[in-house]
């Protein structure tokens, strides 16, 4: 069986994510991305919230994923809201994009990405 997707692009989050200790001290900006492979029938027979994925309750743990617990590398995190999207059973998978357009580069971009995708682990 085939998923729907339901995308969630553009969080904004301020995180002290970094190598450098000028980014964990100062922080920055990190923009997430998120696609969820998920069923959606249940909810558009029942028309009920309850019957799916709220994406509002999502952005809520994804944006405290990126807000706490300071660590070296965007690999990190990226893992760590993959982790927060499939906690909910209904999840099947998960495409997790992170940015960092404020990365300490020496030089003119326009943006550092990371995207992984997570699924459920087959037993």
């Amino acid at each position: 069986m085939s998923h729907d997707e339901l995308a969630v692009l553009g969080i904004e989050c301020w995180g002290h994510h970094g190598v450098f200790e000028f980014e964990k001290r100062e922080g920055q900006t990190f923009v997430v991305d998120l696609v969820l492979g998920i069923d959606t029938r249940p909810a558009a027979a029942s028309d009920d919230l309850q019957d799916t994925v709220d994406y509002g309750s999502l952005v809520t743990a994804v944006k405290a994923a990126v807000e706490n617990d300071p660590v070296d590398l965007i690999e990190t995190v990226v893992q760590r809201i993959a982790d927060v999207c499939l906690a909910d059973a209904r999840v099947a998978w998960t495409r997790v994009t992170i940015h960092k357009p404020d990365a300490p580069i020496d030089a003119t971009f326009r943006d550092v990405a990371l995207t992984i995708t997570r699924g459920r682990e087959v037993a």
